[in-house]
């Protein structure tokens, strides 16, 4: 069986794996992202392919996982950090230096499909992957198939309101995508922070490793955290009904979360019963760029 190349493209990393078809490890490496040049990442990207390929001494297939979407309206990269991407059509471009079919997917996606196939929700039909950390990102994996829609945005829950408002919760602060109240403003490392009433400069996880010690105004910054994390996913489950959500990015290491979140939920939930798991991910930082090897899946 083929091996499969795994590309995480980041705006300030780009790191290769190779995976056997078990799932193993079989090379790795990382670099500095061409910061500001399109044609530059191109270029790294075909260098990294050659390499991992001359070190497992087999063509491989290919995937990656980038931040933003290709439209698919256009063929082009939107809604992506790594601005130099934007407006360029990468799908295309990354077919052509390679000479062959490439497999893109959002980074949030990548994720979910990670630990869908071989993480802390394997064997799962539905899973919810969400990275919470300077952004809140979420993909949709269904039997072992990344959910994209037609507009290339399944899984983007961070841009949805806050669910059930209260007074001082409406309507919320500014986002950047031009609404004000987006979930993403409460539950990213940022919205903690302006949650907590304590000593200033203290960042997310501080916050949390300051509650885990008893300090009030941190404690109740967690409990309010949680309470808005716990209805934002009972909208999610109300949809989508996974079987599990697994929690990736900095502030998945906050281990109250896994306790309260599902402790929390079910008032919001409508159902009588709540069997979806809450899993912390099983690859961690990795998860993205293995998830990207995966978008070629195991039956291939």
């Amino acid at each position: 069986m083929t091996p499969r190349i795994g590309i995480d493209l980041g705006g300030t990393k780009i790191e290769t794996i190779v995976l056997a078809t078990d799932g193993a490890e079989l090379f790795r490496r990382r670099i500095d992202s061409p910061r500001g040049s399109y044609e530059g990442t191109i270029a790294a990207i075909v260098e990294q392919v050659a390499l991992a390929e001359q070190a497992v001494g087999a063509r491989a297939s290919v995937g990656v996982g980038m931040p933003g979407i290709v439209s698919p309206a256009t063929g082009l990269v939107k809604n992506a950090n790594s601005t130099w991407l934007i407006g360029h059509a990468l799908q295309q471009d990354l077919d052509r230096a390679l000479g062959r079919e490439v497999r893109l997917a959002n980074d949030a996606n990548c994720f979910a499909l990670s630990e869908g196939t071989d993480g802390a929700a394997t064997g799962a039909r539905v899973v919810f992957g969400v990275i919470i950390g300077t952004g809140v990102g979420g993909g949709v994996v269904v039997d072992g198939r990344v959910l994209v829609g037609p507009n290339a945005i399944a899984g983007e829950w961070g841009h949805n309101p806050l669910p059930w408002p209260e007074a001082d919760e409406y309507p919320g602060p500014d986002c950047y995508c031009g609404r004000r109240g987006c979930i993403e403003m409460f539950l990213s490392g940022g919205g903690l922070v302006r949650t907590y009433s304590g000593s200033a400069g203290a960042n997310a996880l501080e916050i949390a490793a300051l509650a885990a010690r008893g300090e009030p105004a941190a404690v109740q910054a967690i409990e309010t955290y949680s309470k808005r994390f716990a209805k934002s996913l009972a909208s999610v489950i109300n949809v989508l009904d996974p079987d599990v959500i697994v929690l990736g990015g900095g502030l998945s290491n906050i281990e109250a979360l896994y306790r309260r979140l599902p402790e929390l939920w079910g008032a919001w939930i409508f159902s009588d019963r709540v069997d979806t798991r809450l899993a912390p991910a099983r690859h961690g930082d990795t998860s993205g760029v293995r998830g990207a090897a995966w978008l070629w899946p195991a039956d291939r």
